[in-house]
């Protein structure tokens, strides 16, 4: 009887896994817009053979992390565009400054309006000859450098921002209040600081540094793609869990 009931539990966990992907794939993708209801839980189960309670499970955790919201006697419904971290942890640099109890303050180091390189294209999913605006800042926790900001952003996307200066708000926070996204993609790594990158955080050079890189879709097409460049010795990720009951 032992053997039956862990084969059941791995049957269990492999479909909770399945209907996760299938569900999350047709959010994501925009299969599913926002407002759309999802089928409900004894429909899941029937759908997919599997038990009411891996069904709720699975909506359970589209719902923690901010891709649906249910509603009683109602269903669950896919979430609307709101603040970025409902879905991923983007945090707003000055939001961390602040948390430290320093003074915050950035500084536009560079902003062109370009013709997209192959490097450009590449990063952005762009064609050949697309206009991107090209951007660099140093945030400030007090007098000191805290974070280095490459950006690029695709103006065939977001035509606005050729308009705007960046002198009175950083371009990450005003991409957050003006242009929803619906996929971000985070990638993490240490990395030496170039000569460059030494100079604009006061660092010695090839000094360990922690290096954000994140790029963000909308509905229209790629937004931005961004590198945030950390003092390593300065900085630190830090996340916290909560049990899903689906394995350690």
């Amino acid at each position: 009887m032992s053997g039956e009931r862990h084969a059941s539990a791995e049957k269990e966990g492999t479909l909770h896994s399945r209907i996760l992907g299938d569900l999350e794939r047709h959010i994501l993708s925009g299969d599913w817009p926002p407002g759309h209801r999802l089928p409900f839980e004894v429909d899941l189960a029937t759908q997919y053979g599997c038990s009411r309670m891996t069904a709720n499970k699975v909506l359970t955790q589209l719902a923690r992390a901010g891709l649906i919201e249910r509603r009683k006697k109602s269903g669950s419904f896919v979430s609307q565009p709101v603040g970025q971290a409902a879905v991923l942890e983007i945090h707003d640099i000055e939001a961390e400054v602040r948390a430290l109890k320093l003074a915050y303050a950035f500084r536009l180091e560079k902003r062109a309006r370009r013709v997209a390189s192959a490097k450009d294209r590449l990063h952005l999913e762009l064609a050949e000859g697309a206009p991107i605006l090209d951007l660099t800042c140093l945030h400030l926790a007090g007098e000191r450098p805290f974070c280095l900001e490459q950006r690029l952003i695709n103006l065939a996307t977001v035509p606005e921002a050729e308009a705007e200066t960046f002198l009175d708000m950083a371009p990450g926070a005003w991409l957050i209040s003006r242009v929803p996204w619906n996929t971000a993609e985070h990638r993490i790594q240490a990395l030496a600081a170039t000569a460059e990158t030494a100079t604009s955080l006061g660092i010695a050079r090839n000094a360990a540094c922690l290096v954000i890189e994140r790029r963000t879709w909308g509905a229209s097409g790629p937004v931005t793609f961004v590198r945030f460049t950390y003092p390593g010795d300065r900085h630190a990720l830090v996340a916290r869990f909560q049990p899903g009951g689906e394995g350690a």
